[in-house]
């Protein structure tokens, strides 16, 4: 996995959450159809931009909700 598939994945990841408030690390990945890997390489790059804002979601510790910023 390069920097540009990083950067197009994390376009794809940015294009989900643009559809909703926020979505869970699960949902992610069946809308995007990301592997485990490239989800979170393109969370961790949306990330540094300051895009994105990662949460534990209230009803369900063990899962993370992620939403633009």
């Amino acid at each position: 996995m390069n920097t540009e598939t990083i950067g197009t994945n994390a376009g794809t990841v940015w294009t989900a959450l643009n559809t909703a408030d926020a979505l869970g690390i699960k949902q992610l990945k069946k809308i995007t159809k990301l592997k485990d890997k490239e989800m979170f390489a393109a969370l961790g790059w949306l990330a540094r931009e300051g895009k994105i804002e990662i949460h534990t979601d209230p009803e369900d510790e063990k899962e993370l909700l992620v939403k633009l910023a």
